[in-house]
């Protein structure tokens, strides 16, 4: 019966993911859990493939990109968004299941980012998906729990167990507006915490993250947290955003710095850089930048947990005009060289 409902699942993924380039293994390997991520969101992956885009090896060898920043890069871990019902299919639930389970054949622990969007979450935008537009909270906190019990199961069925799960994206302000806007009363705090509910029901060893952007402007995360604490959110871990310009980037990276301490101090919680990204032809900027953050809280995973870089593999422009990748005609620059210490 087990082996029907997979091929039943297999089937299901194959008619509604969009069309792949690379068939993962049937099976994860063994993934051992992660002190201190090294890691990249790769979501655009199984897109850039379908347009032919191809990656390359220090030798010059076409290599698979997953394969390529954990061999080349030092990545020991990969960041997947997830969108309710994009246009076009790509990071909705099957696409991510193509490509987590891709990173767990190769020993890559797994991050999923939860959008709750059928687009784009970030700072300016917090869009309900359409299919939930006219529920209240209520329903939208059912939807939350629906959701994300959804994809961890697929996730569960074939093996495959995240260490770390991403309630929204950069909610500085709260998510799905306008109900889950920071200012609803306690709606925020429920809405994470359905989310926070349904990951343990599956996944109770996950570590749940809060994301927000600008990890370089404290009052955004004294505001956020505080607001938690006082209305009974729950969270195992705080995520930060960090795209610092290249002019300014060592004053930025020292107010990071202070302020990861400032927060691990001040709710007991690790801290997690989820993001994080320069301009591609600044990899020896970059490098550096990274560098000094890896040196100041070591490896040892109590105050920071890691750095995952947005898209590494996004060639300059991609997208239609996305500049902080870290790849040169398909191959890494030394921006992720402090990855392989």
């Amino acid at each position: 019966m087990k082996k029907m409902i997979f091929s039943l699942v297999a089937v299901l993924l194959a008619a509604c993911a969009p069309e792949q380039t690379y068939n993962p293994p049937q099976k994860a390997v063994e993934v051992k859990e992660v002190v201190f991520a090294k890691g990249a969101d790769v979501s655009w992956l199984t897109q850039m493939e379908s347009e032919g885009l191809t990656f390359k090896n220090a030798a010059g060898e076409t290599t698979e990109c997953m394969q390529l920043l954990c061999d080349d890069c030092g990545v020991n871990g990969i960041r997947l968004r997830v969108w309710v019902n994009p246009e076009e299919g790509w990071n909705n639930i099957d696409d991510v299941l193509v490509k987590a389970r891709r990173a767990a054949s190769l020993g890559l622990a797994v991050m999923i980012d939860f959008h709750f969007s059928d687009t784009w979450a970030d700072p300016a935008n917090q869009k309900v998906p359409a299919k939930w537009a006219y529920h209240g909270i209520d329903g939208l906190c059912k939807d939350v729990r629906d959701h994300v019990t959804e994809m961890l199961e697929k996730l569960k069925a074939y093996d495959v167990t995240p260490q770390w799960v991403q309630i929204g994206n950069e909610t500085r302000g709260g998510l799905m507006y306008p109900l889950g806007e920071l200012g609803n009363g306690a709606n925020t705090a429920k809405l994470f915490n359905a989310g926070y509910d349904a990951v343990k029901a599956i996944f109770p060893e996950a570590r749940v993250i809060i994301h927000l952007d600008s990890g370089d402007t404290l009052w955004l995360y004294t505001r956020m947290f505080d607001y938690l604490k006082e209305n009974d959110g729950r969270y195992d871990m705080i995520g930060m955003s960090f795209y610092p310009a290249t002019d300014t980037w060592e004053s930025q990276t020292n107010t990071l710095i202070s302020n990861i301490k400032t927060v691990a101090s001040a709710y007991s919680k690790p801290v997690m850089i989820c993001e994080i990204g320069m301009s591609w032809d600044q990899g020896a900027v970059c490098k550096r930048m990274i560098q000094k953050i890896m040196d100041e809280f070591g490896q040892g995973g109590e105050t920071l947990k890691g750095i995952f870089y947005w898209e590494p593999e996004a060639p300059s422009g991609y997208n239609g005009g996305y500049q902080l990748g870290c790849f040169r005609d398909g191959s890494p620059t030394e921006a992720l060289d402090p990855f392989k210490n």
